[in-house]
C-alpha cells in the first residue's frame, strides 16, 4: 500500500466517523458521505462512466432497453474492484478478485470498465485501447498500477462470465395484435417493437423480470381509461391543445434520449456533492443496476399486457366500447411515440428507479439540484429541482403532454421502479456487516 493511500483511507476512517456521530440512524446504515462542494472534480469512475455512456448509446446508439444492461454490467465491474482493494467496506456484487496490494483503484477502475466494454462492442476497440492508455498514463508506473489492472481484469471477466447466458442478445419473436386495447405499430414510422427480448432477460438483482410486474392496465370500458383517453387526446395532441407553455417545454424537454440524460444528471449529482471515487463506485454500480432491472422489469409488464398507444387508441376511440371516448382519426402526439407497447410508462420505471435510488444513498428526498436537456429550441433547458420526487411528478405529467402514455400508466410505470430500487437496495451493495 502506497503512503498516499495509506493517507486517503485514515481521511476517510475520519469521515465515516464523523458521520457516525452526527447522522440519523436510518443514514450511517448506508454510510454514506455527501459533502457539497463547488469546486468540480474528477476521477477515474466517472471518466469512465463518460466513456461508456458513449460506446453504449453515443457509438452503438443503444436504446434505454438494451443500453442499460451494458452500463449496469460495467460498473458492477468497477464496484467490485474497487471494493475488493478498499477492503469491503461494502458487500461485494459477486466477484471476490485476488488483490495483491499495494493495488492502485484508478487503476482497475479503468481495467474493468475498458474490458467489459470491449468485450461488449468488439468493433470499438481500437478507440477503447486509446482512451484505455490515456487514463493508465495518469497513474505512475509500479506494483500498485499492474496490480490495480489485475483487479479490473478478474472483475470484467467474472462479470462476463456471469451474464454469459442472460439473454440479452437473444432473438425473440414479436408480433403485434389488433382490436381495440392492443398495441399495434404507430405513426408516423409505423416502427416494429423495440427489443421484446429485454422482457426475458436475466436480472441483476430481482428474482424475476416478473417479480414486480405491473397490474393490469384498465378496463376500456371504465371511467379511468374515459379519464386518462380525454386527459392525453386535450393536453398530449401535437397543435391546437389546451397545453401552457410551459407543459409544452416540459414535455419536449423529457423527450432527451433518457439513458444520456439521467447519465448526465447523475455525473453532476456526484460532481457537485464531492463523491470519492470510492462513493462513485457503489452511487454509478446501485443507479446503474437499479434502472436496469427497471426497465427489464417494465419490459416484462409491456409484452406481457401489449397495450395500445394514444395515437392508435384516438384514432379508434369509436371501437373500445366506451360512450366517453370520441374518436379523432387525425389525431397526432406533440412527441413521437416510441415504438413499444404503452403499459407500463418507461420513462415512469426508469425515473422512479432513479430518484428512489438517489433518495436511498443520500438518505433524503430533500435535495437541490439540476437536469439539462439536449431538445432544441427549449425555453429551459435547464430546469432545477428541490426534491427528487419532484423530478419524478414532472416526468409523470411530461409523458401526458408528450402525447405518449395515458396518467396511469405513467404512475403505475413509477410505482414498479420504485419498487424494484427498493428490492435492490435492501439486497444489494450494502454495508458489511460487523464492519468497523
Amino acid at each position: 500500500m502506497t503512503f498516499s493511500r495509506t493517507i486517503k483511507r485514515a481521511v476517510f476512517a475520519l469521515v465515516l466517523i464523523s458521520f457516525a456521530i452526527n447522522s440519523r440512524p436510518e443514514a450511517l446504515a448506508r454510510h454514506t458521505v455527501v459533502k457539497p462542494k463547488t469546486v468540480m472534480q474528477s476521477d477515474m469512475v466517472l471518466e469512465w462512466n463518460s466513456n461508456a455512456a458513449n460506446a453504449i448509446v453515443g457509438v452503438a446508439g443503444l436504446r434505454p432497453e438494451r443500453g442499460l444492461i451494458r452500463l449496469a454490467m460495467v460498473h458492477i465491474a468497477i464496484y467490485d474492484a474497487v471494493n475488493a482493494i478498499d477492503g469491503y467496506p461494502f458487500e461485494p456484487y459477486t466477484i471476490h478478485p485476488t488483490v495483491i496490494s499495494p493495488a492502485s483503484a484508478d487503476a482497475a477502475t479503468a481495467a474493468a470498465a475498458h474490458d467489459m466494454l470491449v468485450a461488449l462492442f468488439p468493433a470499438q476497440q481500437a478507440d477503447l485501447d486509446t482512451k484505455y492508455a490515456a487514463s493508465l498514463s495518469t497513474i505512475p508506473d509500479g506494483p500498485a498500477k499492474m496490480n490495480g489492472i489485475a483487479v479490473g481484469q478478474q472483475t470484467a471477466a467474472g462479470i462476463l462470465a456471469l451474464r454469459a447466458n442472460d439473454g440479452r442478445d437473444a432473438t425473440v419473436t414479436y408480433s403485434p395484435g389488433s382490436g381495440p386495447g392492443v398495441w399495434q405499430p404507430t405513426p408516423p414510422g409505423f416502427v416494429a417493437a423495440a427489443a421484446p427480448e429485454a422482457a426475458h432477460v436475466q436480472p441483476f438483482a430481482l428474482n424475476s423480470p416478473s417479480q414486480f410486474r405491473a397490474e393490469p392496465p384498465p378496463a376500456l370500458t371504465s371511467d379511468t381509461w374515459a379519464r386518462d383517453y380525454n386527459e392525453v387526446k386535450t393536453l398530449g395532441v401535437a397543435s391546437g391543445s389546451t397545453r401552457t407553455a410551459e407543459q409544452t417545454d416540459i414535455g419536449r424537454f423529457w423527450a432527451d434520449q433518457p439513458i444520456l440524460q439521467w447519465n448526465r444528471a447523475w455525473r453532476n449529482i456526484s460532481i457537485t456533492h464531492g463523491l470519492s471515487l470510492e462513493e462513485n463506485a457503489r452511487f454509478f454500480a446501485m443507479l446503474a443496476t437499479a434502472t436496469a432491472d427497471a426497465i427489464i422489469a417494465c419490459w416484462d409488464s409491456k409484452f406481457t399486457y401489449n397495450f395500445w398507444r394514444p395515437v392508435t387508441a384516438i384514432r379508434a376511440g369509436d371501437t373500445d366500447g366506451n360512450a366517453q371516448t370520441e374518436p379523432d382519426v387525425n389525431w397526432i402526439a406533440q412527441v413521437v411515440t416510441p415504438n413499444h407497447p404503452e403499459y407500463p410508462a418507461a420513462h415512469g420505471c426508469f425515473s422512479g428507479s432513479s430518484t428512489q435510488t438517489l433518495n436511498f444513498f443520500f438518505g433524503t428526498d430533500n435535495f437541490s439540484f439540476t437536469i439539462d436537456s439536449n431538445i432544441a429550441g427549449l425555453t429551459k433547458p435547464v430546469r432545477s429541482y428541490n426534491s427528487f420526487s419532484q423530478v419524478l411528478d414532472e416526468v409523470r405529467d411530461a409523458r401526458i403532454y408528450g402525447g405518449m402514455h395515458y396518467r396511469n400508466s405513467a404512475h403505475k410505470g413509477a410505482i414498479l421502479g420504485q419498487q424494484v430500487s427498493r428490492f435492490v437496495t435492501a439486497h444489494f451493495f450494502r454495508p458489511t456487516t460487523g464492519r468497523k
